[in-house]
């Protein structure tokens, strides 16, 4: 198949962007590209217009008053979001975006947060900050069982019903420091706690993404074309197993 397209669209960038969240977008959009495949990258923000029809949603983390204005403007969309969830659309929310992809988030001494709940999980915040690298085991990218990255968030999620973790810890808190996962999966949309940023170290979760992605716009099944990867996994092996 030639002429391959793909739309992903940017959730509240300016908002939610301390984390360098931007570096994952070029990752997309980069892998994409060395193989042919056209994305085309929208950025919404408070006031845009969302349109359906769209193939990957990333949103990224930010502090908590950036977390209020998102979660209040996000009840407005809640409905299409979750219809484009429902068809199969690629979710990948970081930090305080994967907070807000679950039912809520609660702070403290302060008015609880709506979530699109789209992840059936829910974060409270916490006493402890956890702050440092992860390394997690993941069973379903193959030989490539690993993710890694940075985690510093104090608020503590917990998942029910049919989503699942994303991984398992191995070094680090996760999702709230007792349970021993990380992230969340539920169909084709995932939310974690890693970054720094998240998908330039896992090339092969980036490439897991467009792959969900293609076979939900074509309804057909890919297999990628392979890219050398060098670079990418020595990033990947230079946090893999290092101390907290």
């Amino acid at each position: 198949m030639t002429n391959l397209k793909l739309k992903l669209v940017h959730l509240y960038p300016l908002f939610l962007n301390i984390y360098g969240d931007i570096g994952n977008i070029r990752v997309l959009q980069k892998r994409c590209e060395w193989r042919g495949i056209e994305l085309e990258i929208q950025q919404f923000n408070i006031g845009d217009n969302l349109d359906i029809g769209t193939d990957i949603f990333f949103i990224g983390g930010g502090q908590d008053r950036q977390q209020v204005e998102v979660s209040e403007d996000l009840q407005k969309y809640k409905t299409l979001l979750t219809d484009e969830y429902e068809n199969n659309a690629v979710f990948l929310g970081i930090c305080g975006g994967y907070q807000l992809m679950g039912e809520y988030y609660q702070p403290h001494d302060a008015e609880r947060l709506e979530g699109i709940n789209i992840l059936d999980a829910h974060t409270v915040a916490g006493s402890t900050r956890f702050i440092g690298n992860v390394t997690a085991k993941i069973d379903y990218l193959g030989e490539n069982s690993t993710l890694v990255g940075f985690e510093n968030h104090s608020g503590l999620t917990y998942l029910r019903g049919d989503t699942k973790p994303m991984a398992e810890i191995i070094i680090g808190n996760g999702n709230n420091g007792a349970d021993k996962t990380e992230g969340a999966r539920s169909k084709n949309a995932f939310g974690t706690y890693l970054h720094g940023s998240f998908l330039p170290k896992n090339p092969h979760f980036a490439d897991y993404m467009i792959k969900l992605a293609l076979q939900k716009r074509y309804n057909d099944e890919f297999n990628l074309e392979p890219l050398d990867d060098t670079l990418e996994f020595k990033a990947h092996e230079s946090v893999l197993n290092k101390a907290y």
